[in-house]
């Protein structure tokens, strides 16, 4: 199959046409204005109806000095009512800001995208500072980017891509096809975060600077949607930087500073080699804020002009003050009650499923301001292999007793787990399950932790009973079918299903065959997926290009702007 040429893919990017130019006139607000012509002076006479009725009275030799003095002075008198009307128009006309501020709630550990595990990573620096052989678009779809085309081989083993030219990091060193082999090389042979997404891949080559060659072990039909995120950035391979504190990177934006305690500053990128991407805001600063009410009071105080994501609870009074607007969002992002398939506690598959039942996920929806979509299973709706399972487990309170009490376990005799997340989350979902499972004999102890500790504890070292987390990633359920994950989870059908789902030659068996193993890994019982969060994004008015979907996997900020409206 063949990729045409996308927006983001065009040949030559950085050469100047009359469209270009008419682009610029427009987003410099010179939409009004036309190509400036140079009149002949031997031919053409002015326009203005009295200058030339003057120069017909001198060629007949007359000289009616008071007509000629008037004339002059009406000019006079239009010229400077054109010049106080143009000044009036432009007070009243709003002024493009060259910054803006953007509140989002996890922040980053460090800048080190190829080692450094975290969601916020991704949304920060991909599309932004780095960017990726390929690209997504809104609705999670494959898209160019660096490459402005591909070709995939019959067998599915072999993906050719055709790149833009003229690219160049920020740095000024030019970006071509060996950069992109290198980068991908090295993620294999280093084993940088996601390397496993590509497993399949065994080698990329360079046959020419414009030529990008990727030989496959054998199909996977996620490959392109993975080249889109880590595994298809592209790195200076003669660069040298820390890349913990900062970025060199192809993108629109570069890192002016970052503080994971505090923000990421980003700066246009003078050397961006594109126009398509090109950033219409000099200065984007991303605020993290991690507690809501500090995030809310840091939008209606104007420290930030958006919010993503904004406690739903909170946006009543945002949507009643008609000073900004509100919008729920369809995302990849699944909220995770995982239990230890190997614990000592967790791994009696009645007490999972007890705990299934024994959710009210309504009544947790409801409390986050009944924006969030229940969901059974492991797949979200905007990805492929989704199937509604929520019926798989109801609110069965009576059930979730009777398992309780066939694994050994009743109110009177209770079993004690402990909930382990990160602070970043609050306290109230910890609260509700508790009270929730204290019903059927569970005695849940709830530990907040640092988002830190809980990747070194619980992600790393797989060292708890349950634990809750966001899982933001899109085309993810490859996690299930690894039980080295957190998860422990281990099911050679699953296992199987999937690889079939991959080497599957069209779009709909793949389909298929992931509802077939989304379906065993929700009846299994490994996690309850307690809702799929829906991102509720404000912003003040006069915010324009922010993101409408996926804000939670990647966010694209090259064309967010802000105008300041006034009352």
């Amino acid at each position: 199959m063949v990729q045409s040429n996308g927006a983001h893919g065009m040949s030559d990017a950085t050469e100047t046409d009359t469209t270009a130019q008419t682009t610029a006139r427009q987003e410099r607000g010179e939409e009004n204005q036309q190509p400036r012509v140079a009149a002949d002076a031997s031919t053409n006479a002015s326009t203005d109806a009295s200058l030339n009725a003057h120069a017909k009275v001198r060629k007949s030799g007359r000289k009616p000095i008071i007509w000629v003095i008037a004339a002059l002075v009406i000019v006079a008198l239009v010229a400077c009512c054109a010049i106080v009307q143009t000044h009036a128009r432009k007070a009243a006309t709003p002024t493009a800001s060259e910054s803006i501020a953007i509140g989002i709630k996890l922040a980053p550990v460090s800048l080190d995208i190829r080692n450094q595990s975290g969601s916020a990573l991704e949304q920060l620096l991909i599309g932004n500072v780095y960017e990726a052989l390929v690209s997504r678009n809104s609705n999670n779809e494959v898209e160019p980017g660096l490459a402005k085309s591909w070709t995939i081989s019959d067998d599915g083993l072999t993906y050719t891509f055709k790149l833009n030219t003229h690219m160049r990091f920020s740095n000024g060193d030019t970006l071509d096809a060996t950069d992109v082999a290198w980068s991908i090389n090295q993620l294999k042979t280093k084993q940088y975060y996601n390397s496993d997404q590509v497993e399949n891949l065994k080698q990329a080559s360079a046959p020419d600077a414009t030529t990008v060659k990727l030989t496959l072990s054998k199909p996977d039909a996620n490959m392109l949607w993975y080249l889109s995120g880590r595994p298809g950035l592209v790195f200076d391979k003669d660069a040298r930087y820390d890349a913990k504190t900062t970025a060199i990177g192809s993108g629109p934006y570069l890192v002016k500073s970052f503080d994971s305690s505090s923000k990421l500053v980003l700066q246009a990128n003078p050397n961006y080699w594109g126009s398509a991407h090109k950033a219409r805001t000099n200065t984007v600063t991303v605020r993290f804020l991690p507690d809501d009410n500090a995030a809310f009071n840091a939008l209606t105080s104007g420290d930030v002009q958006v919010l993503s994501p904004v406690n739903a609870n909170m946006t009543g009074k945002l949507k009643s003050s008609g000073k900004y607007t509100v919008k729920a969002t369809d995302g990849s992002d699944k909220f995770v009650l995982a239990f230890n398939c190997t614990g000592a506690k967790t791994s009696d598959k009645r007490v999972r499923q007890a705990v299934r039942y024994a959710i009210n996920h309504k009544e947790i929806i409801a409390s986050r301001g009944g924006v969030d979509a229940a969901l059974g299973g492991p797949i979200p709706s905007v990805d492929p292999g989704y199937e509604d399972l929520t019926g798989l487990y109801p609110y069965n309170p009576t059930k979730a007793k009777e398992l309780m009490r066939q694994a050994g376990y009743s109110t009177s005799h209770p079993l004690k787990l402990t909930l382990t997340y990160a602070n970043v989350y609050g306290s109230e979902l910890g609260e509700q399950l508790r009270s929730q499972l204290s019903r059927i004999g569970i005695d849940l102890s709830v530990n907040t932790v640092e988002f830190s500790t809980w990747l070194q504890d619980v992600h790393a070292n797989g060292d708890y009973d349950l634990s809750l987390v966001d899982h933001a990633e899109s085309h993810d359920f490859y996690k299930w079918t690894q039980p080295d994950y957190y998860y422990h989870y281990d099911n050679p059908q699953v296992q199987a299903l999937y690889a079939k789902a991959l080497a599957a030659t069209n779009d709909k068996d793949s389909a298929r065959y992931l509802k077939q193993a989304a379906r065993m890994v929700s009846e299994d019982a490994p996690a309850d997926w307690l809702f799929a969060y829906r991102v509720s994004v404000a912003q003040v008015k006069g915010v324009t290009g922010f993101p409408s979907r996926l804000t939670q996997s990647v966010l694209p900020l090259w064309k967010v702007a802000y105008t300041p409206v006034t009352a």
